[in-house]
C-alpha cells in the first residue's frame, strides 16, 4: 500500500510531501513528492507509533489482573491513543502474588501485544513509596532479584529500584549484564548514590522529580540526574505531576534524554470515580488520580497522545523533539530496532496527527 501525506517525521527531520510505501507490515519505502499509486491521502504529518515504558492500565482495568480479558482492554485503551508499543508495569505486590502476576503477561509479550513488563516495585524506599503499600516494600536482594527475573521467562524489561536500598547497587550492576534496564525511583538517594547507581548501569530515572527529591537548589538526586549526559528522564506530562518551570528546565537541560511515559492507573480512558491501585483506594477527580488516605498522587489517567500533544502545545516542544521523547527515545534505550521512528525496515506502526488529535493507521 503507498500512503502520501502533508508532513512526516523521519530520521530526526520534518520532510514535506512525503510517501510511503507499505509491505507486509513493514516500510518497504519512502519518498518525496506525489505518487500515482498512492491509496490513501493524509493532511498532517505522519509520526511513529508511540512507545510507553511505564503503565499500569486503563479501561477500568490493571496489568496486573490475571483475567486475559481485562489486560486486552487495557491494552486497546492505550492503543487506540497511539501506544503501538506497550510496556506493562506491575505496582508493589507480595511476591507471591507478582509471580501470579507475571505469568498472566508473559503469553502477551510472547504474542507481541507487550513488549515487555516494567516491575516498579517491590524494591522501593518507604520514604517515597507514593501509591505503594509500604508493608510490603522489600531489599532488593540479588538472589531474589535473579529468582523474580526468573519467573518473566524472559519477559521483564525493566526493575525499578530505590538505589540507596542494602543490594541494591549490586542489583543494579546484574539487572545492567543481563540486558535488563535498571530504573532509580521511588527514593530517597542523595546525589552520590544516585551518581553510583549510574555508574553501576542505571539507565533510566522513574517519573522525575515524582517520588524523589524535589529540585531546591544544591546538589540532589534530581540535580544529579538532570546534569547526567547519559540517564534518560521519565516524564508524566500531564499538568499534574511535574510542575511548569522543572519541565523548562529539562527542555533545557535534558530534551534529548526526556521519556514520556503514561505512568497510567486503571482510569485512563475512563471516568472519574472510585478506584483502587493495589489494596489501596484512589479517587479520581477532573482527571487527576489521589490516594483516599493521604491525598498523594496515584498515577495518572494520561493516554500517549495527550501526554504528546501537551509537550507541544503546552511547553512549546518541536514536533520533532515530541516524537522524540514519545518514541525514538525509548525505543533506542531498550534496543528496540524496528520501531520507534519511521524508517525503511521498521515496522509500520504509524500514527497520523493532524494538529489536534491523533489517529491509529491500520493497514
Amino acid at each position: 500500500m503507498i500512503i502520501t501525506a502533508a508532513r512526516a517525521v523521519i530520521e530526526d527531520q520534518e520532510r514535506r510531501d512525503i510517501w510511503l510505501d507499505i509491505r507486509d507490515g513493514l516500510i518497504h519505502e519512502i519518498g518525496n513528492g506525489p505518487h500515482p499509486s498512492a491509496e490513501r491521502k493524509f493532511p498532517g504529518t505522519l509520526i511513529p507509533g508511540f512507545v510507553d515504558i511505564h503503565c499500569h492500565g486503563g479501561g477500568g482495568y490493571y496489568f496486573s489482573n490475571l483475567n486475559a480479558d481485562q489486560i486486552r482492554i487495557a491494552i486497546d485503551i492505550h492503543r487506540k491513543a497511539g501506544t503501538t508499543t506497550q510496556y506493562a508495569s506491575l505496582v508493589t505486590a507480595d511476591l507471591e502474588q507478582l509471580k501470579a502476576q507475571i505469568e498472566a503477561l508473559i503469553p502477551f509479550v510472547q504474542s507481541g501485544d507487550l513488549a515487555g513488563i516494567h516491575l516498579e516495585g517491590p524494591y522501593l524506599s518507604r520514604a517515597k513509596c507514593g501509591a505503594h503499600a509500604p508493608e510490603l516494600l522489600r531489599a532488593p536482594h540479588l538472589e531474589e532479584i535473579k529468582t523474580v527475573i526468573g519467573w518473566g521467562q524472559g519477559s521483564i524489561a525493566m526493575v525499578t529500584i530505590a538505589p540507596e536500598l542494602e543490594g541494591a547497587l549490586e542489583s543494579i550492576a546484574w539487572l545492567a549484564s543481563q540486558g535488563i534496564i535498571a530504573a532509580i525511583g521511588h527514593t530517597d538517594a542523595d546525589a552520590d548514590t544516585a551518581r553510583a547507581a549510574i555508574d553501576a548501569g542505571a539507565q533510566v530515572v522513574t517519573h522525575f522529580t515524582n517520588a524523589m527529591a524535589k529540585m531546591v537548589g544544591g546538589q540532589s538526586m534530581a540535580t544529579e540526574v538532570l546534569e547526567d549526559s547519559e540517564i534518560s528522564l521519565e516524564l508524566i506530562n500531564d499538568g499534574t505531576h511535574v510542575p511548569v518551570n522543572v519541565i523548562e528546565i529539562l527542555k533545557n537541560s535534558a530534551l534529548g534524554r526526556t521519556i514520556l511515559v503514561t505512568d497510567a492507573m486503571s482510569a485512563a480512558g475512563g471516568d472519574d470515580g472510585k478506584y483502587l491501585i493495589g489494596d489501596l483506594a484512589v479517587e479520581v477527580k477532573d482527571s487527576v488520580a489521589r490516594l483516599v488516605s493521604n491525598g498523594a498522587l496515584a498515577g495518572s489517567t494520561l493516554t500517549m497522545e495527550r501526554a504528546f500533544i501537551n509537550f507541544i502545545f503546552k511547553d512549546g516542544v518541536d514536533i520533532v523533539d515530541a516524537v522524540h521523547a514519545s518514541s525514538t527515545r525509548a525505543a533506542q534505550i531498550f534496543g528496540l530496532k524496528n520501531v520507534g521512528s519511521l524508517n525503511v525496515g521498521k515496522k509500520a506502526s504509524i500514527l497520523h496527527f493532524d494538529g489536534k488529535k491523533i489517529e491509529l493507521i491500520t493497514f
